[in-house]
């Protein structure tokens, strides 16, 4: 057996607030091995974000913290790393980009400055080559005329080119792993098939491993070998992509399916199908199954105890009453 990239094990991440205690994440278990893509699919406030802030060492403290947990990378735990053993890693050997490029690239500096800045920082070069490095980057990524545009400023880039921007800069440093939350969410469908096609072409080229983040399970199919679905805070249902698209075992992952709009013949209409209620409070979640009061397939055993997560075949790994 080869030893994972990364191996997140038992993984809380709490917030402490005047109301009570947020458990954002909340027992998150998932590997993934060099070269591999791994999707974390779910609907908003599921705890997918949070989940790549906590690889990361970015739960915004004080209020939020891990409680709980290990973070294996590279058979390092980062959860017990210092800050500045912490610093060496982020950035340079797992990198992230953001959903919304303009938040997080810098609005005043050139855009080849923040490349270069990322290099020089962790490469040690001299700032010319970390300047040359910049420009190649963007020629990496498909930005025409690099040479010019490395002297441009985010407002003045389309927001696909600030994304292939932030994905520049994320593979600068040739990072082992690189996070990707929700990197085509606010893009048109056509620039959404470049960017998949770009992260999928680099990743090969770079030799990265992927964990991406989404609520869009065509994406995940596009690009992704595993897929883990997030339903308040755990990891509800796990296996490798083509056995989930096949044969869905959670009733939250079958809901998933079932929304997804489809392709009907001329003249013909129906009504989307919905999963019936919200995401529950995280203040204040059920005692038994968190999709219990969702859930069309609901025992009384839900309501009294959380089910565990268990294997049902070989990789693939549920999390329900009905296969418990």
């Amino acid at each position: 057996m080869t030893t994972p990239l990364l191996d997140v094990k038992g993984l809380k991440t709490y917030f402490f607030t005047r109301k009570g205690i947020v458990k954002a994440v909340d027992g998150v278990d998932l590997s993934l091995n060099e070269g591999e893509t791994l999707g974390l699919v779910g609907e908003s406030g599921c705890g997918k974000s949070m989940t790549a802030l906590s690889i990361m060492r970015l739960v915004p403290e004080p209020f939020g913290r891990i409680v709980e947990g290990s973070i294996y990378f590279g058979g390092r735990d980062l959860a017990k790393m210092s800050e500045p053993e912490m610093r060496k890693i982020r950035g340079n050997q797992i990198s992230m980009v953001f959903q919304e490029p303009m938040t997080s690239l810098n609005p005043v500096f050139k855009v080849g400055v923040q490349i270069a800045e990322a290099i020089q920082l962790h490469q040690r070069l001299p700032p010319k080559e970390a300047w040359d490095l910049s420009i190649e980057m963007l020629r990496l990524v498909g930005i025409p005329s690099p040479e010019s545009r490395v002297n441009e400023y985010p407002h003045q880039m389309s927001g696909g080119m600030r994304q292939r921007v932030m994905i520049a800069m994320a593979l600068s440093c040739h990072p082992k792993l690189m996070i990707a939350d929700e990197p085509t969410t606010a893009l048109d469908v056509t620039i959404q098939a470049q960017i998949l096609d770009l992260i999928n072409r680099l990743k090969e080229k770079v030799g990265s491993s992927i964990l991406l983040i989404t609520h869009n399970l065509g994406v995940v199919a596009e690009v992704a070998q595993y897929v883990g679905v997030m339903y308040a805070g755990h990891i509800v249902e796990y296996a490798d992509v083509t056995r989930l698209f096949k044969n869905p075992k959670h009733p939250y992952t079958l809901g998933l399916f079932q929304s997804i709009p489809k392709k009907r013949g001329p003249g013909r209409r129906g009504r989307l199908q919905v999963i019936p209620g919200i995401v529950p409070d995280l203040l204040g979640l059920p005692i038994g199954c968190k999709f219990e009061d969702r859930c069309s397939q609901v025992l009384e055993r839900c309501r009294e105890k959380a089910p565990s997560l268990v294997e049902i075949e070989p990789g693939h790994q549920v999390r329900c009453w009905l296969y418990g």
